[in-house]
């Protein structure tokens, strides 16, 4: 299926390419949010409300670009998958995208939560092949976590903002939540150390619990 999207963006195939871009829409009285964020193979667009930050919908996967530089991007996760049974859509337009942001950081990439350290140190480790899976996209000073399920398209949760990382603090702004809108706004600090492949997160979440997460960087396709 296609759908023609009211803007344009221009692909770069370099493997180093990342991008966030953002457009508004109407739907109604409802002022819409789109903001995108690609890197050289992975898509999301997720649509939330401009004032309340109210979550709309999320949807992304591997993209493959066609001759005529139309984006195919088959779906991992879609939010609206219930409503719409969209699995694919093809990403074309007019005009030229809004470009938000070029900020490089430390952390930049697409991690899988891996599992998480108990209060004796020890690690549990998921399995990062099992259809179930939390995806962390950050880019160029945003982030969005998604928990979906690649079988069912079960969609359990996603949210995201901006975030920054500082000699070992890792600071995020909640955007948009699906589960809970209240949590817009609140600004989150956590303390993190990147070993290897793996990113080690640990600090308290929106609803104050503790948490001493494992992400792992998701390798290439």
């Amino acid at each position: 299926m296609r759908f023609f999207s009211t803007l344009l963006f221009v692909l770069i195939t370099s493997s180093g390419f990342a991008q966030v871009f953002s457009f508004n829409s109407s739907n109604g009285s409802a002022k819409n949010h789109h903001r995108i964020l690609m890197d050289g193979e992975f898509f999301i667009e997720t649509i939330f409300n401009v004032d309340d930050g109210n979550f709309v919908l999320t949807r992304g996967g591997y993209y493959n670009k066609s001759k005529s530089d139309d984006l195919e991007v088959i779906f991992e996760f879609n939010s609206n998958y219930k409503i719409d049974s969209l699995k694919k859509l093809t990403f074309s337009g007019l005009d030229k995208l809004k470009k938000e942001s070029t900020l490089d950081q430390e952390l930049d990439g697409k991690w899988l939560m891996a599992g998480r350290v108990g209060p004796d140190a020890k690690e549990k480790r998921r399995d990062l092949t099992r259809s179930r899976k939390t995806l962390k996209f950050l880019i160029d000073g945003y982030f969005q976590w998604t928990a979906y399920n690649t079988e069912t398209y079960q969609f359990f949760g996603s949210g995201g903002g901006r975030y920054s990382v500082l000699k070992g603090e890792y600071n995020e702004s909640i955007d948009y939540f699906s589960r809970d809108k209240t949590r817009v706004g609140i600004n989150l600090s956590f303390t993190y150390e990147k070993k290897a492949d793996d990113w080690y997160h640990s600090g308290f979440s929106s609803k104050g619990s503790p948490l001493n997460e494992i992400w792992t960087l998701r390798k290439r396709k």
